[in-house]
């Protein structure tokens, strides 16, 4: 079929009616199949029911035959047999709706589900199983739409700082096109550096992405932290100085070494120390300390700047959260969560506005 025969004569028709695309007929919801199956159930329910009647009775006919039972007391058993049976089968079809009502609601919301509904809920009530099934199917599609609301953010918070730096590349170029800005080398360093933003950004993408399925590689060796401690803080000593703020370490007196990913507890320490820097005014302190237990270590990161609400501090490690006085992409601390949770440890942080923040990182000494 052509372009122009498509845009007339519509999408093509598939054999027996169907349209196009093809529906998966996995996932459709078919209630002739549906209703076949518990049919097909109830049949082979009754089937067994009748045999085993049908078996009783049998065995009471050999056994009144067997000892000769004759007169009034003949039909006896066989009038508890048929009773009991009809009993049995009031019961067995009674169970059987009972079985059958909630399997059926969770067969159609499963439908539902695999339409892309996952505000679907079904009703926890039946048979105990049957409770059990419906608040697992519950549970799963709760954290279904979780998950789809995630990703529905993610998309809108990827857009979002992308095009910052995007926009500021396009507007140089764009002012350079039409000499607006000279063609010089200073330009073009401005531009470099918007480069150099973007990888950045994009680097945290990919390791946040890699650290989120749980599939980031750890190049573990041992360490020793009091000296990675010191590395990482002379390295803001030009940075410190300029703004007037000191920054120094507490360390144990004795060697403290584990197996970690020391480039990687590096970054997440750049970071921590970057962020304490930017929200510490001039005449402020920055604290490193480091503590040994038998089981862990710990390190604190402490600052004494602004500090921050407990809204803030409860969601500082979201993915892409800024706080209002934030300026980086909200991607930095959330990294560093996932590396320290990759090395099995734990990240936490305690403020209060006006009296500083404190991070505090617990790795263990057996990874």
């Amino acid at each position: 079929m052509t372009r122009d025969s498509w845009r007339r004569h519509g999408p093509p028709r598939r054999r027996g009616g169907d349209g196009w695309p093809p529906r998966h007929r996995r996932f459709g919801v078919d209630h002739r199949v549906r209703a076949k199956f518990f049919r097909r159930a109830a049949v082979a329910a009754v089937v067994v029911l009748l045999l085993a009647v049908s078996g009783a009775f049998a065995l009471v006919w050999m056994v009144t035959t067997r000892f000769g039972l004759a007169g009034w007391a003949a039909p006896i058993p066989v009038f508890l047999v048929i009773l009991g049976a009809a009993i049995l089968l009031t019961r067995a079809f009674g169970a059987m709706r009972h079985f059958a009502s909630p399997l059926g609601a969770v067969m159609e919301a499963a439908d539902r589900v695999a339409e892309g509904d996952y505000t679907v809920r079904v009703q926890e009530h039946g048979p105990p199983p049957m409770r059990a099934l419906a608040h697992s199917f519950n549970t799963m599609t709760e954290r279904l739409q979780h998950a789809d609301r995630q990703r529905r953010d993610l998309m809108a918070d990827l857009a979002h700082e992308l095009r910052t730096p995007l926009s500021v590349l396009q507007g140089r170029i764009e002012g350079l096109v039409d000499g607006v800005y000279a063609r010089d080398d200073d330009q073009l360093l401005q531009l470099l550096d918007e480069t150099h933003v973007l990888s950045r950004l994009i680097e945290d993408l990919r390791t946040l992405a890699l650290s989120d399925a749980g599939v980031l590689e750890l190049h573990r060796e041992a360490t020793d932290l009091v000296n990675l401690l010191r590395d990482v803080v002379r390295s803001f000593d030009a940075v410190a100085g300029g703004k007037g703020v000191s920054v120094s370490v507490s360390e144990p007196l004795a060697p403290v070494t584990i197996d970690i990913d020391a480039l990687r507890i590096r970054a997440v320490l750049t970071n921590l120390l970057s962020n304490a820097l930017r929200h510490t005014p001039a005449g402020g302190t920055i604290t490193v300390s480091l503590s040994s237990a038998q089981e862990q270590v710990t390190i604190a990161v402490k600052d004494s700047g602004e500090g921050m609400s407990p809204e803030d501090v409860a969601r500082m490690f979201d993915r892409f959260y800024k706080g209002s006085t934030s300026r980086g992409s909200g991607v930095g601390l959330t990294i560093a969560k996932n590396l320290v949770t990759a090395h099995g440890g734990e990240i936490a942080a305690s403020s209060r506005p006006g009296a500083g923040t404190t991070v505090t990182i617990t790795l263990p000494r057996q990874g």
